[in-house]
């Protein structure tokens, strides 16, 4: 009989991608030791140098081996290599096995668990697909105080826990899974997702949200996770005492740099313009920072490369900064100036771009940015878009509001609109799914 093999994973408190990893290795049986490093620093440096410098957590290891953290573990899982690593059965490769759902949610944000929820009451049954941002952005907030019904605020992942709790309890399934490509050829439509596994549906609720862009410049790839992140409340503590800098102006930067004066020396939000798009509540927190010197603010300038190395972490960033704005846009401008700036952390906080690769090969209809147009206007079927069958909800449609409360008012239209189709076909039998698959293709 093989071994099993020894799964150790490093973890903090109040890590929302912590146990979304311990999700997944329950999901698939995986028996796992975990080691919690808040407020340990004995254990924490331990983490460190397994993790061959890396400040974040979780930290997986197999047998010693470093598969790394939640995005490592889940691309694995994505490419269908996850499984050979934990020691389990992988298939032969004979015929495809193929999974009949009546629904499938793809995402678990805010939009999606509201759309389980309305969909499992409906006894839709609805298979929801979490990817490698499990819980969405609101994951990465700690005090969400504007959500109706929460007069004391509530933590983003205590929120979304206690959707994903609910969701369950009505019917709703959650597996971790991303979707590859959709079929829209035939109905049920085919669903395969990037670690292979192939399922068929009667309609599909698109609710996979947005990722985190950006720079794009020197030095970012190579120090991500090393000094380098797109989430405050996930790594800030791991760099206490630190100078750092929060690129961005809007409300997530406003949200993140307020937060990380909890642990920097200092905090400087760094904006290429000279406005900012953040809502007034957080230019007045902000404005409450900066009074009482936690953070300086350093308008008309941008990050154009960010140096260190895995082993030591972040030593200092290149900036450019000129009083018109854009300055990496006007380099030759003697105006523009040029100059290294120490600090030992970077966070990113400069939008999203929408999740929605899959469907570009379908016929729904994106606009120039990739998020989905819908049908909007008045009555049923708002949420609608080119293909029957096929609804939008939350940050993939909504490149306006993207409030927490808009998306779950999102995600109850399209899993209404959901029912009144499925309800629709079923009324109609395969007369209603022939017409629906020959609209499609119009």
């Amino acid at each position: 009989m093989t071994e099993e093999p020894r799964v150790e994973m490093y973890t903090k408190e109040n890590c929302s991608y912590c146990e979304k990893a311990k999700d997944l290795l329950d999901e698939k049986g995986v028996e796992y030791e975990t080691y919690n490093v808040t407020g340990d620093d004995e254990l924490f440096e331990e983490m460190v140098e397994r993790a061959d410098g890396r400040k974040t957590a979780p930290e997986v290891f197999v047998d010693d081996e470093l598969i790394g953290g939640w995005d490592e573990t889940c691309a694995l899982e994505q490419e269908g290599k996850l499984d050979e690593k934990l020691g389990l059965a992988i298939a032969d490769g004979g015929e495809e096995d193929v999974e009949h759902r009546k629904l499938i949610v793809s995402g678990s944000g805010i939009a999606g668990l509201t759309a389980a929820i309305y969909s499992a009451r409906s006894n839709n049954d609805p298979l929801v697909l979490q990817g490698d941002e499990p819980g969405g952005q609101l994951t990465l907030t700690t005090a969400v105080e504007n959500y109706p019904g929460f007069p004391d605020g509530i933590s983003g992942p205590e929120l979304i826990n206690n959707m994903q709790q609910q969701a369950e309890r009505f019917g709703a399934e959650v597996k971790t899974g991303i979707i590859a490509d959709v079929d829209e050829s035939s109905r049920p439509f085919r669903v395969e997702l990037t670690n292979g596994d192939v399922y068929t549906t009667d309609a599909l609720i698109a609710a996979s949200g947005a990722s985190a862009r950006t720079l794009s410049i020197p030095g970012e790839d190579e120090l991500m996770g090393y000094g380098v992140s797109t989430c405050a409340t996930c790594d800030g503590a791991f760099f206490r005492d630190e100078e750092m800098v929060v690129i961005g102006g809007g409300d997530a930067a406003f949200e993140e740099a307020t937060f990380l004066t909890k642990f920097a020396k200092k905090v400087y939000l760094v904006h290429r313009r000279e406005e900012f798009r953040a809502e007034n509540y957080w230019q007045d927190r902000l404005q409450e920072k900066v009074d009482a010197g936690e953070i300086e603010v350093m308008k008309n300038t941008e990050v154009t490369e960010i140096h260190g190395s895995p082993e030591e972490g972040v030593d200092h960033v290149t900036l450019v900064s000129n009083p018109e704005g854009k300055p990496s846009q006007k380099l030759d401008d003697p105006e523009t100036e040029e100059f290294d700036f120490d600090v030992g952390a970077v966070f990113l906080a400069i939008g999203h771009t929408p999740n929605t690769g899959y469907l570009e090969d379908t016929g729904v209809e994106l606009d120039e940015e990739g998020y989905i147009r819908t049908e909007g206007g008045e009555g049923g079927n708002q949420t609608k878009t080119a293909v029957p069958g096929i609804f939008g909800a939350g940050d993939v449609v909504d490149f306006h509001y993207q409030q927490a409360v808009t998306a779950a008012g999102m995600g109850c239209k399209a899993a209404l609109d959901a029912d009144d189709y499925l309800e629709t076909a079923e009324l109609g039998g395969a007369s209603a799914t022939q017409e629906s698959a020959a609209a499609s293709d119009d």
